[in-house]
């Protein structure tokens, strides 16, 4: 798998990237670089990337803004985010805006090795999925390009919003608990807790219901977790 897949590293630390670079092309990645934010969307605009490995703390764009950008572009990569802070704020404020996956340095080569191939392969597997959508109400979402509609209006929503989503679908009508979406969809060593699922309940509902504060599509289970009515 590895050998076919295209990966950009976007940092402005030059021996993180010469680091990284030289495992990730020993492991059968092809790698390209940029030393920042501004680099990295000029690359990431000319070239087709199976997935973006992004330095938040950065001079000038950082890899937060990057990240808007790509998404607000309907640019779909899966991105992964280097942080050096810990706090869950920080890191729920990058999947807000659409990142897949981060990881707090100082971090181990073979845990981003693993968080690299977890989120390539879910990518291929929505790739070679037999079926592309699922609808939900009045929304309808596309598996393989990340975008959901609803009345003819395009919403953006993650690849992670999308996983959340096509796990609950999978479940529907019965409840699922917020440990069960974790183990599923998450390295049983990430760093993901109950909150950040149930921030991503938080960003559904804004995108799927008519009136978020009165949910009647993504239902709260109390003591057990969330149900899908689809």
């Amino acid at each position: 798998m590895s050998s076919e897949k295209r990966i950009l590293i976007v940092d402005d630390e030059p021996e993180m990237v010469r680091g990284l670079k030289f495992n990730l092309e020993f492991d059968g990645y092809i790698i390209d670089t940029a030393s920042n934010g501004i680099e990295g969307f000029e690359k990431i605009r000319s070239n087709n990337y199976n997935l973006i490995i992004l330095d938040v703390m950065m001079p000038g764009m950082s890899g937060f803004d990057l990240c808007k950008e790509c998404r607000n572009k309907k640019i779909h990569t899966p991105i992964i985010l280097l942080t050096a802070k810990g706090e869950e704020i920080d890191k729920v404020l990058g999947l807000e805006l659409g990142a897949d996956d981060y990881i707090t340095k100082p971090f181990s080569l073979r845990e981003l090795l693993a968080r690299i191939k977890a989120v390539l392969r879910r990518t291929d597997d929505f790739n070679n999925s037999s079926s592309y959508e699922i609808q939900i109400g009045q929304l309808n979402v596309d598996l393989r390009t990340f975008e959901a509609s609803s009345g003819g209006q395009l919403i953006k929503m993650s690849s992670r919003e999308i996983e959340v989503l096509e796990f609950l679908y999978q479940n529907k009508n019965q409840p699922v608990d917020r440990f069960d979406i974790m183990s599923s969809l998450w390295e049983t060593d990430s760093e993901v807790t109950t909150r950040t699922i149930d921030n991503y309940i938080v960003k559904l509902r804004q995108k799927i219901e008519d009136d978020p504060s009165n949910p009647k599509h993504i239902v709260t289970i109390h003591g057990k977790g969330y149900k899908l009515n689809a």
